[in-house]
């Protein structure tokens, strides 16, 4: 995928641009809606897809006090798009001045950059711009003025609900993990480094990865049979996502992943772990025996 880290940087793409732009956080089934409306368009017209994204959230920017947890980490989100077929992403810079270009503004810098602007997509209800002034009907009208196609493309509902972001992290923290896949599209996953942690599993015979995940709204805490990628090859594993009570005082959580039938060197590989099923809240034991015997137990459940 090619990542983009300025506006005047679409100049550099073969027109005309289809441009789906959006925060995207998660890239769930509705935000693949709004993608898949430029990539039509696209490929009906011999052009470019390119996914529109601000990097940082805007919400980080705006009301870090009360921004909402991230779904997916930038890397993360670059990983879907390649999966859903997106060649290009713009990750467009946010920071407190960018907040003050008025919308017109930063539709008029889009129309420049694009040789040319064949289309903008989005979600129907979303604002931009200063003061969330930027709307449907002022791209409709940008859209005669410059003459791109606008897709405004309405909510995904499923069993009644629209499909959100918010929703999604609900669904998430509460452990309803297949509520989540549902409105995702895909497994929920979590994406990171692995980097060197403290070996305890490897003294036990276990050895794990220490994932430094990139995502912020994790489930609940505890062990879970996973998925976990490497080098584009899917392993069986089991991982528990937790402070690890039995070897440590207020550790904060972390992601341990063991594979299972798998040994090799991971440190400084990139690792997604999609979480299949719970298995048991985490625990805290009286030596590293009874640990040891749990850890096996944990294994053969992930295995069934």
């Amino acid at each position: 995928m090619q990542v983009l880290r300025s506006i005047d940087s679409l100049s550099t793409l073969t027109g005309p641009l289809a441009l789906a732009v959006g925060v995207f956080d998660g890239i769930h089934l509705g935000h693949q809606e709004v993608i898949r409306a430029a990539q039509e368009h696209a490929a009906q017209h011999h052009g470019t897809a390119v996914v529109v994204t601000f990097d940082p959230h805007p919400a980080h920017v705006l009301r870090p006090g009360s921004a909402p947890k991230l779904l997916c980490g930038s890397r993360h989100q670059q990983l879907v798009l390649v999966q859903i077929g997106i060649p290009c992403l713009l990750a467009c810079p946010f920071t407190p001045e960018t907040a003050k270009t008025p919308a017109r503004d930063f539709i008029q810098q889009l129309v420049e950059a694009a040789r040319p602007l064949g289309c903008i997509s989005v979600g129907y209800t979303w604002n931009f711009g200063h003061k969330r002034e930027g709307n449907i009907h002022l791209l409709m009208e940008m859209g005669q003025e410059h003459d791109f196609a606008v897709y405004g493309v309405p909510p995904l509902k499923i069993d009644g609900e629209i499909v959100s972001s918010t929703l999604i992290r609900e669904a998430i923290a509460s452990g309803n993990l297949t509520k989540a896949a549902k409105l995702l599209g895909r497994d929920y996953s979590a994406f990171g480094t692995v980097v060197e942690g403290k070996q305890l599993g490897r003294q036990l015979g276990f050895p794990t990865a220490n994932v430094d995940v990139e995502n912020e709204q994790l489930p609940p805490l505890g062990v879970y049979a996973v998925e976990a990628q490497i080098d584009d090859t899917w392993l069986a594993a089991v991982a528990n996502l937790g402070r690890r009570p039995t070897v440590a005082t207020n550790a904060e959580p972390s992601l341990e992943v063991h594979l299972l039938d798998w040994s090799g060197d991971l440190y400084g590989k990139d690792m997604e772990v999609r979480f299949t099923k719970f298995l048991r809240p985490e625990m805290k034991f009286s030596g590293l025996d009874e640990l040891k015997t749990q850890i096996q137990r944990d294994i053969t459940a992930a295995k069934a």
